[in-house]
Order: C-alpha cells, then sequence, then structure tokens
C-alpha cells in the first residue's frame, strides 16, 4: 500500500506543482490546472488524463486504475486505489497527469531536463 503522504511527495517533486485545497480534499495543481485529487478516506486518487492515457492505465493495471463513473471518467479522469496499484505505476501516472495540466513551456523544460 502506498500512503497519502508518499503520494503527496512524488506529486510535490513534479516541477511547478502546489497542494490545494479541492471541495475538501487535497489537490496538485500545476500553473494551470488541477492534476490529481486525494480522496484519503477510501485511500484513492483520481487523475486528470486524457481518454487514450486513461485507457493505458486501466489496461496495464486494471485493479489499481479505473475511470470514474459517469461524464467525468469519460472526460478521462481516473481513479488509482493507493492499497493495490504498485509505486512504479504510480509515479508514471503522477508524471503523466503533470505533463498533460502543466504549461506548453514546462512541458517543454521537463522534456529537455530529462532527455525526452
Amino acid at each position: 500500500m502506498i500512503s497519502i503522504e508518499t503520494f503527496r511527495e512524488i506529486c510535490l517533486s513534479m516541477p511547478e506543482t502546489y497542494e490545494v485545497r479541492h471541495w475538501e480534499n487535497a489537490a496538485f495543481r500545476t500553473k494551470k490546472r488541477i492534476f490529481a485529487t486525494v480522496r484519503e478516506a477510501e485511500q484513492t486518487v483520481n487523475f486528470r488524463f486524457t481518454p487514450e492515457v486513461q485507457a493505458a492505465f486501466c489496461a496495464q493495471d486494471a485493479k489499481g486504475f479505473y475511470p470514474v463513473k459517469g461524464g467525468w471518467g469519460l472526460q478521462g479522469w481516473t481513479i488509482a486505489d493507493l492499497r493495490k496499484v504498485k509505486r512504479s505505476m504510480l509515479v508514471s501516472a503522477v508524471q503523466s497527469a503533470w505533463y498533460g495540466a502543466a504549461p506548453p513551456k514546462l512541458q517543454e523544460q521537463y522534456r529537455m531536463q530529462n532527455g525526452l
């Protein structure tokens, strides 16, 4: 199981990320938008993915990742169960969601720094 604190540390390790409150839950955002929210009581987190990225994570780990029900899920919002997901997959999910939320200049900096 991955703790909420570990998840928080992973999110905050991403460039220009900060924590805010969103509907009484912790949320992580770049300057542009929120990319992840925490549901502490359920030990889950929600990621803002594109539908294509959502499909890839759900296909790789159907027990750890699944779409949010309803319209939000159709837009790409995805639940990750911290009791079931592996750390390496969670790190990859944070990076993917962060990248999708980051402004273009920050995306470019990230690509350059990481040789992508």
